[in-house]
């Protein structure tokens, strides 16, 4: 991809010191070869699950970059940061302390963290989760994801081979059927893409080892809400949920389906004190952090990025996922056959022929993938090799954009 030239002078700087003021704060333009200044932005604290992966993928980075002295001292890391104008605040002040780039980690940060990437353009600021920096137009603004659906295929697929464990054992229950297939449960935060490719992604690793399911999909409307998540569990086993998955932050599911001892998977953080702990999923933000402070100090544009979005996957160790410690090593197996599958391309998470939508298989749908605010789709996003089609998930931006609703799952709002 040909680079815009600011981008070169955002992340490498130039020969002499350059300093822009802005709001009466100065930001020191970053020369290659010089240690970088970090910081970072968090929604919450290391009490949020979501929050705590973030973080204690910045301090592993910063350990690392400390051993070649790429890094500037620790990095800034600022805590429960609102989504409205105190994300500014923060990254304002992080700018007058002298950091060369400023990551943020949550998506209702971007509209602050774009404010501020305008005016200060020679720090660079990444934002995960986002998805304006293809179309902004702000060199020195980016936007970070990885391909998670695929951790959450496997952590399904761990809760599948569990789930025929539950079925060989006769532990399911009449009450945890419904029309002849059993009954899942999944939490969700909010009804954005990114929650819908991920609950669909760990709903078809479900499928992979047992097709007869069906999956009823709740929203907290909260990212972090230890009583809502709470709620939601109860609610989701009182309909018959023989076992329960979540995308949303706090220790709440977890907690309520170990006293209800119903079957969970986790997100972010494994929970090993739990014994119906089945497999968690992670973003690793460890690699990205690195390429990015790597890419600065070579005085390189990102490396791996395509219109300022960069995308990780299980491939590179941006997507991981972990099952409990008394599972089979024969499931371990399969499971680790299928992630070869998905880093070889062989298998492809959302194969269209493996889900229906009103009874139909997909060879055609337009997506939302370019975000002008509109929320009209205008890019065909599923790809066809062979006589094989499948959505192309993160592959046109960094952040997801699948947002079909297929059959098999019931949102229940």
């Amino acid at each position: 991809m040909k680079k815009h030239p600011r981008i070169l002078l955002a992340l490498a700087g130039t020969a002499a010191a350059i300093t822009v003021a802005s709001c009466s704060v100065t930001a020191a333009t970053y020369e290659k070869g010089n240690p970088v200044k970090v910081g970072l932005i968090c929604l919450h604290d290391t009490n949020s699950t979501y929050d705590k992966n973030f973080i204690d993928g910045m301090n592993l980075a910063a350990t690392h970059l400390k051993a070649t002295n790429r890094i500037n001292g620790d990095p800034i890391i600022k805590t429960s940061v609102a989504e409205n104008n105190d994300c500014y605040t923060a990254a304002k002040d992080l700018v007058k302390q002298g950091c060369n780039v400023i990551f943020a980690d949550s998506f209702g940060h971007e509209e602050f963290m774009l404010k501020a990437a305008k005016e200060w353009p020679t720090v660079t600021f990444c934002h995960a989760t986002g998805t304006k920096a293809k179309v902004s137009d702000v060199a020195n603004y980016h936007n970070a994801f990885a391909s998670i659906y695929e951790g959450r295929f496997l952590a399904g697929a761990a809760a599948g081979l569990k789930l025929q464990k539950m079925i060989d054992a006769d532990e399911i229950k009449t009450t945890n059927m419904r029309d002849g297939n059993i009954i899942l449960g999944y939490i969700g935060a909010y009804p954005y893409a990114e929650v819908i490719s991920g609950y669909t992604s760990w709903f078809l690793g479900v499928k992979a080892i047992v097709p007869n399911i069906v999956m009823d999909v709740t929203f907290t409307e909260s990212w972090y809400s230890v009583e809502k998540e709470q709620a939601a569990a109860t609610m989701l086993y009182n309909r018959g949920a023989a076992l329960i998955s979540q995308h949303a932050d706090s220790m709440g599911a977890p907690g309520e389906c170990a006293k209800n001892h119903i079957p969970n998977v986790t997100y972010n953080i494994p929970t090993p004190e739990y014994n119906t702990y089945v497999a968690f999923s992670r973003i690793n933000w460890t690699p990205y952090y690195e390429t990015v402070v790597n890419s600065m100090f070579e005085g390189k544009a990102i490396q791996g990025e395509v219109n300022n979005n960069w995308t990780g996957t299980i491939g590179t160790g941006s997507v991981e996922y972990g099952v409990a410690d008394n599972t089979p090593e024969a499931d371990k197996l399969i499971l680790e056959g299928l992630k070869a599958e998905l880093v070889a391309g062989t298998r492809k998470v959302f194969d269209c022929a493996t889900f229906t939508v009103n009874g139909e298989h997909l060879t055609s749908y337009e997506a939302d993938v370019d975000d002008m605010g509109d929320y009209a789709p205008e890019t065909q996003v599923i790809k066809q090799e062979g006589d094989k089609y499948y959505f192309n998930e993160s592959a046109l931006r960094s952040a997801p954009y699948f947002d079909i609703n297929i059959d098999g799952i019931t949102k229940l709002g």
